[in-house]
């Protein structure tokens, strides 16, 4: 149940006649009052003799008995009360007692004697309803509504529990300013999917990642297309930005700009700066890094942060959860189009996990930062060959790190994070069962044609190397795929059991539902093979790929859906 408080206004008539109304894509239905300061209150809704106006007189007396130059200018207060998508239909008499807790918690009447407020609450659909007040008490004094809407969150989540509602996790004050409801239909009717606030955050996001610099920041705001100003200080010094999309525009025709700070906490200017303020500059490569070097490199970066997030001091956890996210924004960015959507959709998800009140200590994500850098200097990978297989190999080891993510929120309280990283986790699951499926397919059939000596001596090693886990490995679908890397490390000079061993030893295993493809994937990194299997694969240099074996795990009948990202 989400609360959402509106600034003041000061046209009780106005507001009250959009509540009465059919709606802007008549969408209003059976407008018609659940409760009220009195109970006795004139419904214009129901009661055919009842007018608006009786209703807005009657709220607005105590505004209207004092003398004129001590009316508050803004002396409408409004919000809206929603249940969420799967939630029951509440009767009308539960939105009356939600109402009435409502103002009670935030100040507006409190009921026990006290003077309070004029109210109403209006429901015109089966999911939510909207309370009006006026911000004069019966007595002529001001209301104590201060921090109405944190108030107003904490009773929701006792209304929640006592109705058996959907629970939301409590807040914490960091997360980013939600579109207003002007907002949400303004995108509805300029048909778009999100509005513009939240399609400049996201944009300015990625401009964040890997960014050395002011220079640099703003270059690849201007690059993605965005409206840019900026505000500067008489000494010349700049101390702020604000960004329009050029095609959205006020009722005179001007880009509508938001400040960074209104887009997320973190996005001010100052903010933004901290994450490159400690960067060491690093010497510029020879040549443009290849997208799967990149990967690859991101790839063993993450595997160290794990570390960090699982052991590490706060800020310096905080610091690495942070620099995912711009790995994560990096790595969606630069995905091939199969993977791109659930890479995107896990970064809006975790955008909110990589903000808490613990501070970040900027200069231990260097390394982070850095990964993301290069993912996106690399410019755009390929979906298939090396750049694919790496990019299943980069989401596998997020997928670790942003999970580690999650745990440590939890140990911290930090709920809406939490479930913020929770989510993204469950998009990097679908991304890598598609970036992974033709790898993994290709490598299972090279696992089931070898030779049974072979098989037999990988099985020994994986004995040998991880005697707890061995028959589990052994059963799994999975183990042909893992038999065929240990053949390639093998043949590249390796002791498959000392290097399984040395692999097995820097992560727990014991959390994978299949512990064999997470194992494929470490063996191949920490090996130096090549992620894409078909050149090992193909016998014949000169025949096909087409040839060589079935492209998608699909067409060999294997499934990933119990691939190394099925954690619990």
């Amino acid at each position: 149940m989400i609360p959402s408080i509106n600034p003041p206004g000061d046209r009780t008539l106005g507001l009250l006649s959009y509540l009465y109304g059919p709606g802007k894509r008549e969408e209003h239905v059976d407008p018609h009052l659940v409760a009220s300061f009195d109970g006795m209150a004139p419904d214009p809704g129901r009661d055919p003799n009842a007018k608006l106006k009786a209703l807005q007189q009657l709220l607005d007396q105590p505004v209207q008995a004092l003398p004129e130059h001590a009316r508050p200018a803004k002396h409408v207060w409004h919000t809206s009360v929603r249940t969420a998508p799967d939630d029951r239909t509440l009767s009308d008499e539960e939105w009356a007692e939600v109402a009435r807790r409502i103002v009670a918690a935030t100040g507006i009447d409190s009921g026990e004697g006290q003077p309070g407020c004029r109210w109403a609450a209006v429901r015109h659909a089966d999911d939510h309803i909207h309370i009006v007040a006026t911000l004069v008490c019966e007595d002529g004094t001001r209301p104590d509504d201060f921090r109405s809407g944190k108030r107003a969150q904490a009773e929701a989540r006792l209304i929640e529990q006592e109705l058996g509602l959907h629970q939301v996790a409590p807040g914490d004050g960091t997360a980013a300013q939600r579109p207003t409801s002007a907002e949400r239909h303004k995108a509805e009717r300029q048909g778009r999917e999100r509005t513009a606030r939240e399609e400049l955050r996201e944009t300015v996001r990625r401009a964040v990642a890997g960014a050395t610099g002011d220079e640099e920041f703003f270059d690849r705001l201007a690059a993605a297309g965005l409206l840019v100003k900026k505000r500067v200080a008489p000494s010349g010094d700049l101390l702020g930005y604000k960004v329009a999309l050029p095609d959205d525009r006020n009722k005179d025709g001007e880009p509508v700009y938001y400040p960074g700070a209104r887009l997320a906490p973190d996005l001010s200017l100052p903010r933004i700066r901290e994450r490159w303020s400690m960067d060491q500059p690093e010497p510029p490569p020879a040549e443009p890094m290849a997208p799967a070097v990149a990967r690859r490199r991101a790839t063993a970066t993450l595997s160290d942060a794990v570390l960090v997030v699982h052991s590490g001091e706060d800020a310096v956890a905080a610091a690495h959860i942070t620099a995912a996210g711009e790995i994560l924004d990096a790595l969606a960015k630069t995905s091939a189009a199969h993977t791109r959507h659930q890479l995107r959709e896990a970064a809006r998800a975790f955008e909110r996990a990589t903000r808490s009140h613990i501070h970040a200590a900027r200069g231990h994500d260097q390394a982070l930062r850095q990964a993301a850098r290069e993912l996106v200097n690399g410019g755009p990978a390929l979906g298939r060959g090396e750049d694919g297989a790496t990019t299943a190999m980069a989401i596998d080891m997020l997928f670790f790190l942003i999970t580690a993510a999650a745990h440590w929120h939890t140990r911290k309280g930090h709920a809406q994070q939490a479930e913020a990283a929770h989510r993204a986790a469950e998009h990097l699951r679908v991304a890598y069962q598609v970036a992974a499926g033709q790898p993994l397919a290709v490598l299972h059939q090279r696992g089931r044609n070898l030779a049974h000596s072979l098989l037999e001596r990988q099985a020994a090693a994986v004995r040998a190397a991880i005697p707890e886990l061995a028959e589990q490995v052994l059963a799994e679908p999975g183990w042909p795929s893992l038999a065929a890397t240990l053949a390639d490390a093998e043949a590249a000079g390796h002791t498959s059991a000392n290097l399984l061993a040395d692999v097995a030893g820097r992560r727990e295993l014991s959390t994978a539902e299949s512990v064999s493809d997470v194992l494929v994937w470490r063996v191949r990194r920490m090996a130096n093979l090549p992620a894409d299997p078909y050149p090992e694969y193909v016998a014949d240099a000169g025949a096909k790929r087409e040839s060589a074996a079935p492209r998608t795990a699909e067409a060999l009948g294997i499934s990933t859906a119990n691939g190394p990202l099925r954690r619990r």
